[in-house]
């Protein structure tokens, strides 16, 4: 395999690179493929139930949404944890992943009751619709069945296998949605329909998951533990637990404080906008897939200067990648949004103040997974708690003051805060420190593809302008970095990844041509 121009870099920091990138190649395409998934499904779903039946959807939905970040109480950590040091040891893999599945059984069938039993609460303080109590507690036993295929997915991606991860994650998660969805469209059922629609198609694909995760990842679960299995366990869970449930609070109280304070049909404009946000976060989330275990390894064995060079490439990659894509939103998000119908286009201006948020948390990198990993756990679970209690005043103080605008503002100062304080914490823990000269050219060339897209945007309007400008905007992004120069490191994971995927593609070529 090539080595590129730069012999500089040592073996170690360049196979780790090369393992995150190709991570992030893998990652972003399943996540590109899931965000169209999800788009295509919420698209469907706000034209065919209307703006009030599709904004009561969406608070069940995100509530939902907010729940399956605890149901697993800190297992999947857990998972990338242990399960790479535990390589050479069956056993105790298993005895982990047993905990695991445990863990988010226990969790899932405690958060599903109590959905069932708070249900009628919850619709009298938020939007008092007829079908929401049903449809909330159906969305509180997809809690539970999500639960399981994220530990399905953790297992694949603690193995370092990104494939796993994203087929089950990124893939068949958002697909038994859609399915679902159109399923309960097409027969012309409304809100409960869809909902329990999509636990039907959940539940296959968690009967299906856990055999076929056994058998490829050979790793079989065993809740044969000692005290000592369950002791070190839940010392690494219960504190990422208590992290998690924090950052409902500090980065989700907004979808609540909507539902509670405003209207339905704000909850769904609300929905419409996180949409198109998590486009935004796929480069944070693709360079992290392979990260978590890469830094777990380069910690245990005390290789700190790689490790802190392996953070700054990657966390400039996300930077450089996710720049593109935040110029994009912003300059064409009201096109963007009337996709989904005319009503959405109010939500322009908090999708802007959203991802000014996205903006710091992407160019800091992967802050909050490299404090878990280097065994930071409890500063980063008190970094969220406080946090959290600062956003909940904040946030409910803005969405008062300025509606939908300021739950995105709440939000994004919370996401900026966090991720600010982050930094910091690794950098007083562990001497890491991201940042150099460098990360400015990404900026400088995303001014420029902004001017270009703004450009287009005066002599071209709806969707075209969009489509234009995008490709527009590319071509002088990449332009001006090239322009800039482009940092060794980064060149030598292009040239690494082009000359891996041209072997595989002229593998593939060759195996056809000789078949036939």
């Amino acid at each position: 395999m090539s080595r590129g121009h730069d012999d500089t870099v040592p073996d170690e920091e360049r196979d780790a690179l090369v393992t995150i990138a190709h991570g992030a190649v893998v990652t972003s395409g399943g996540v590109s493929a899931q965000r169209v998934l999800t788009t295509t499904t919420e698209f469907l779903l706000a034209r065919g139930l209307g703006p009030v039946a599709y904004g009561v959807y969406a608070l069940a939905w995100r509530i939902a949404q907010l729940l399956i970040q605890l149901v697993t109480f800190g297992s999947v950590p857990a998972l990338q944890r242990y399960l790479p040091a535990a390589e050479d040891d069956p056993e105790t893999q298993s005895r982990t992943t047993g905990l695991a599945y445990a863990t988010t059984l226990g969790f899932g069938a405690a958060i599903a009751a109590a959905v069932w039993l708070l249900a009628p609460r919850i619709d009298e303080a938020t939007v008092e619709y007829p079908s929401f109590p049903t449809a909330l507690g159906l969305f509180g036993v997809l809690v539970l069945l999500t639960g399981l295929v994220m530990i399905y997915a953790a297992t694949f991606r603690a193995v370092g296998s990104a494939r796993g991860e994203v087929l089950f994650n990124k893939l068949l998660r958002p697909g038994v949605r859609l399915v679902g969805a159109v399923v309960a469209l097409a027969l012309g059922y409304s809100v409960v329909g869809v909902a329990g629609a999509i636990v039907a198609c959940t539940v296959a694909l968690v009967v299906v998951g856990f055999p076929w995760t056994v058998g490829v990842t050979g790793i079989r679960p065993t809740l044969r533990v000692g005290r000592g299995d369950v002791r070190r366990f839940y010392e690494y869970a219960a504190p990422v637990a208590m992290s998690s449930l924090g950052k409902v609070f500090q980065n989700r109280v907004d979808v609540l404080l909507v539902g509670a304070l405003l209207t339905a049909v704000a909850a769904g404009i609300y929905n419409v906008v996180l949409v198109l946000v998590s486009i935004a976060w796929i480069p944070l989330l693709s360079f992290n897939q392979l990260l978590p275990p890469v830094a777990s390894d380069l910690y245990a064995r005390d290789e700190m200067d790689t490790l802190n060079a392996v953070y700054s490439s990657a966390t400039r990659l996300i930077l450089t990648t996710v720049v593109p894509i935040l110029a994009v939103l912003a300059v064409f998000g009201r096109e963007l949004l009337a996709v989904f119908g005319p009503t959405y286009v109010e939500g322009y201006v908090p999708l802007v103040v959203y991802l000014a948020g996205v903006f710091v948390g992407s160019s800091v990198g992967a802050t909050g997974w490299l404090l878990m990993m280097t065994d930071h756990q409890y500063a980063r679970m008190a970094l969220d708690w406080f946090l959290a209690a600062l956003n909940v005043v904040l946030t409910y103080t803005f969405v008062v003051e300025f509606g939908l605008v300021g739950a995105a503002l709440g939000t994004s100062l919370a996401i900026s805060v966090q991720n600010g304080l982050q930094v910091l914490l690794i950098r007083h823990f562990e001497g890491l420190w991201p940042f150099d000269a460098t990360f400015l050219d990404p900026l400088a060339a995303g001014a420029v593809a902004v001017v270009a897209m703004v450009a287009v945007r005066t002599v071209v309007d709806g969707l075209p302008a969009a489509g234009l400008g995008t490709l527009i905007g590319l071509v002088a992004y990449a332009g001006a970095l090239h322009a800039l120069g482009i940092d060794p490191r980064d060149r030598l994971v292009f040239e690494e990844l082009a000359a891996r995927y041209r072997t595989v593609v002229a593998d593939a070529v060759r195996v056809r041509v000789t078949n036939s």
